[in-house]
């Protein structure tokens, strides 16, 4: 939840947005949020850190001025560069990962409005759709047995 406001609030201070740019950019962060986590389901061993982390890169973008294409370009690169990022139960670890997420989120937003893309390879697709798609396989059916053996650990520790 945290990671799909503050960031974006920092992002419309710095930029000197108005009170309806901000809360134009925080409905888009929570909207994008909202549709990829759509594909993850309820429990995923996938770090949700890629879905508030690309919802807030999505706003920060926007609040740049970026176009829908720069905007698509920046959810590519956040799936192609968080995708992976396990969920490892721990809540220090949830604290590193917010840090990692929000970084790679102004990092994808300042790449896409230089104009430097995520190609098209991997799980990332020319349609946006589909990529999103793609990061909810991995996160559901992909992340199935690495799910297990994390809860697998957690119940051997004393």
């Amino acid at each position: 939840g945290i990671t799909v406001y503050l960031p974006v609030v920092v992002a419309a201070e710095q930029f000197g947005c108005s009170r309806e740019q901000l809360i134009r950019a925080l409905a888009l962060s929570n909207l994008v949020a909202a549709h990829i986590h759509y594909y993850m389901g309820h429990l995923s061993a996938l770090c949700g850190i890629l879905i508030a982390g690309t919802g807030a890169a999505s706003a920060i973008t926007y609040l740049m001025g970026g176009t829908y294409e720069q905007v698509v370009n920046t959810i590519k690169t956040m799936c192609s560069n968080l995708t992976g990022m396990m969920c490892d139960g721990a809540k220090q670890g949830c604290a590193l990962k917010v840090y990692s997420g929000v970084s790679a989120a102004v990092q994808a937003a300042l790449l896409s409005m230089k104009g430097i893309k995520t190609h098209n390879d991997g799980i990332i697709e020319e349609d946006i759709e589909k990529t999103i798609r793609n990061v909810g396989i991995i996160g559901t059916a992909g992340m199935e047995q690495t799910d297990k053996t994390i809860l697998n650990i957690m119940c051997r520790k004393q």
